[in-house]
């Protein structure tokens, strides 16, 4: 492959970045600015000296219960600072952290099990029964189960609100043995008089985040602690602003994806700033937050961006705090963008939003738009240290600039494969002559001479919904599963709130009544399979679905029948 045009500006610089663990670069946050806050939950605020004593007590309950290095512990939690401390508690054993949404079906919880070989399990109380049912069909049905309760981190007057209204109901778990309270789990801690030695091995898995597959099957990627903090120095780079102690980054999007985790989250800490803490929020809520946390940095999808402008709270909001505000999860169209860059102006910011682009396979974002410039419909430059090329699909054939291709990406962010997956990691991370690994995306996109890139489309089929990734086969391969299905296919529909809704088409075997009792069933049926932003929120029954000249199912005539549909309804409506 030939070598890399770049401008002299965006020459890549080898970023100085911390060649340790991810705790121990936070740690080292916390021996400058011990008295700074690190995070605020719910109106508590705590000290990077009084985190990091908070963390390396659950580092000593882990070792307590068994937790060696290279372990993996399954964390499958909202944002909360039990969350925080177990992630980096793990980064300082050694262990790998296996980070899983809270809401994922029985049967995905299962799998993720088997598939890190967890020893232990965090989660909260009222994901316990599910939990409990998960790990009694995993391989290792001993897994113990350590559960949270949201009111243990709350301060007294919020913690009995919380019980009268939510706890009590889930106060009777854990019921048995091969389990123990988060409170019981701390006590535990008093066993280990000392934590062994911090071993920082640039070679290994410290997390796991999981990636829908187009087989069907989640992937797990593997990510070290340079990609981590690598990661957090790049952004710093790239911010346009100083990061100091006490600036606010509203940490609302979660721990269990690259984007929450890995800017929400490490990013704020290893710069020594302050997290705000945000277990779950709507689009009004959102707006509130903002509103009156005033913080510098903000990091949503675009749909929280529409409803934000819309919102009643934002009517005379002030929002010249904000330093930064960033777009990632979906494409940010132009026009929505020009919408909150003038609604910002109008809002006595003086920043404009900022499109990311990224994918898991390098934690997040690994292209941005600059500080002070943007071009139409593009979603920026690399960051420092990574590298892009278009090339023609699959290959090394690098296009000229401003032709259509392959995205391709390198640096020190990507990962290091896919877990127990050597034909993905073959097809997406391939070495060029020169011994470099790239990254092979399956976006479509286009680099202009500037070196700015353009994205188009993606080459594999993927939904994104509210921000996360739904893989059209994995969904149908669950409905084809059930014994009234003959055939089906999913596909995504424009929604106004979620960007992209799932809607399942689906041919019924002979003598299954297309009634509404029978969607129902169906999308139960769905529920024990995928988490909940995955399920179909519509089904569609046929007589038969179109195909391709080799038979496969023509997903792109339903995509054109329903595109169709919806511009009808639009002339439908400005008509009347």
């Amino acid at each position: 492959m030939k070598d890399r045009v770049w401008t002299e500006a965006r020459r890549p610089v080898d970023l100085p970045f911390p060649k340790t663990t991810m705790y121990g670069a936070i740690a080292e946050s916390a021996s400058r600015f011990p008295q700074a806050f690190a995070y605020e939950f719910m109106g508590k605020k705590v000290t990077y000296a009084d985190m990091m004593k908070g963390i390396d007590k659950v580092a000593k309950a882990l070792m307590a219960h068994g937790v060696r290095r290279g372990d993996a512990v399954t964390i499958a939690m909202p944002n909360t600072p039990q969350a925080l401390w177990a992630f980096y508690a793990v980064s300082r054993l050694g262990a790998i952290a296996n980070m899983i949404h809270p809401l994922s079906s029985q049967k995905e919880i299962t799998f993720y099990l088997d598939d890190s070989e967890s020893v232990l399990m965090i989660t909260m109380d009222m994901f316990y029964d599910k939990a409990v049912k998960a790990r009694a069909e995993a391989k290792n049905a001993k897994t113990e189960i350590i559960v949270c309760r949201m009111e243990d981190e709350l301060p007294p007057v919020l913690a009995a609100g919380f019980f009268v209204k939510d706890g009590r109901k889930f106060y009777q778990y854990p019921d048995r043995p091969d389990s123990c309270t988060w409170r019981q789990f701390l006590k535990s801690a008093d066993l280990v008089e000392k934590l062994p030695d911090m071993v920082y091995d640039p070679t290994r898995a410290a997390v796991y985040l999981y990636s829908g597959g187009t087989s069907g099957t989640p992937k797990g990627i593997m990510l070290t602690d340079d990609n981590f903090n690598a990661l957090g120095i790049q952004i710093r780079s790239a911010a346009g602003v100083d990061f100091l102690p006490g600036m606010k980054f509203l940490s609302v999007m979660p721990m269990f994806h690259g984007f929450g985790l890995g800017i929400g989250f490490h990013t704020v800490l290893e710069n020594g700033m302050m997290c705000i803490i945000v277990p779950q929020f709507t689009a009004a809520s959102y707006s509130k937050l903002v509103r009156d946390k005033k913080p510098n940095f903000i990091a949503a999808v675009p749909t929280l961006y529409a409803a934000m402008m819309k919102n009643e709270a934002m009517k005379n909001a002030d929002l010249s705090c904000l330093k930064g505000v960033f777009s990632g999860g979906d494409t940010l169209p132009p026009e929505l963008k020009h919408e909150f860059d003038q609604f910002l102006k109008e809002h006595k910011a003086t920043v404009m939003i900022r499109e990311g682009y990224g994918l898991t396979e390098c934690v997040t974002a690994s292209c941005l738009t600059p500080v002070d410039r943007y071009k139409e419909n593009s979603i920026g430059l690399p960051l420092r240290d990574m590298e892009y090329a278009v090339v023609n699909p699959g290959t090394f054939d690098e296009l000229p600039r401003g032709e259509e291709g392959e995205i391709i990406l390198r640096g020190p962010t990507v990962m290091i494969g896919y877990h127990n997956r050597p034909e993905d990691n073959a097809e997406t991370m391939k070495t060029d002559d020169q011994g470099r690994t790239w990254v092979f995306t399956g976006d479509a996109g286009i680099m202009d001479e500037e070196g700015f890139v353009y994205f188009k489309q993606r080459l594999k089929r993927m939904i994104i919904t509210s921000g996360y990734n739904v893989y059209p086969s994995q969904l149908e391969n669950v409905l084809l599963m059930h014994p009234d299905v003959d055939s089906a296919c999913v596909i995504g529909i424009p929604d106004p709130v979620r960007m992209q809704r799932i809607r399942a088409y689906v041919v019924l075997k002979p003598g299954v009544d297309q009634s509404e009792a029978e969607k129902e069933k169906l999308i139960e049926h769905c529920k024990l399979y995928v988490a909940g932003y995955a399920k179909p929120r519509e089904i569609i029954f046929r007589d038969d679905l179109p195909k391709t000249l080799v038979g496969k199912v023509a997903y792109h005539v339903l995509e054109e029948e329903a595109e169709a549909e919806r511009k009808a309804a639009e002339a439908s409506e400005t008509a009347e």
